[in-house]
């Protein structure tokens, strides 16, 4: 189960610092700060953008383009299913809505008490076994009704 960090600037300004040294950091900069605050705060923009010299434009395309960076903090724990082509051919619609119906809320969004964020991931790599999902980094392929339920069941103890 994840723990974040309140948002602080001046913690924000260390993360930024402990990758400067990359040629290309931005990509390891935003991973850090999400992983340090749990989601990428629009108060970061300006800050990578004037450490980079880059425009804050530049760095909201790349924020906004990659799915796995949240706008708001996660649940205490994130339950992804799987929505490229192969799972759903398998059935991952009807898995989506399942998850949806159960949780209380749409992908994308986190219950109502915060335990459980569900979202959308865009191909797991095991298309041969699909439907699949990822809970807290844990792959399930394979996945049915049945399944769902139980990392549901998981991710709301």
């Amino acid at each position: 189960m994840p723990h974040y960090e309140p948002w602080s600037e001046e913690r924000a300004r260390t993360v930024i610092a402990e990758f400067a040294h990359l040629e290309g950091p931005l990509m390891p900069m935003l991973h850090a700060i999400q992983e340090t605050f749990g989601h990428v705060p629009d108060a970061i923009v300006p800050m990578l953008a004037e450490h980079l010299n880059i425009s804050r434009a530049e760095v909201h395309g790349v924020v906004t383009f990659y799915h796995d960076f949240r706008h708001e903090p996660a649940g205490r724990h994130v339950l992804k299913i799987c929505r490229a082509e192969a799972c759903q051919a398998a059935g991952g619609d009807a898995l989506a809505e399942h998850a949806e119906h159960k949780l209380g809320c749409k992908l994308g969004e986190t219950t109502a008490d915060g335990r459980v964020t569900v979202e959308p991931i865009y191909c797991l790599g095991l298309c041969a076994t699909a439907p699949s999902a990822m809970l807290d980094g844990k792959i399930v392929a394979r996945l049915n009704e049945r399944r769902l339920d139980t990392l549901i069941a998981e991710a709301q103890s």
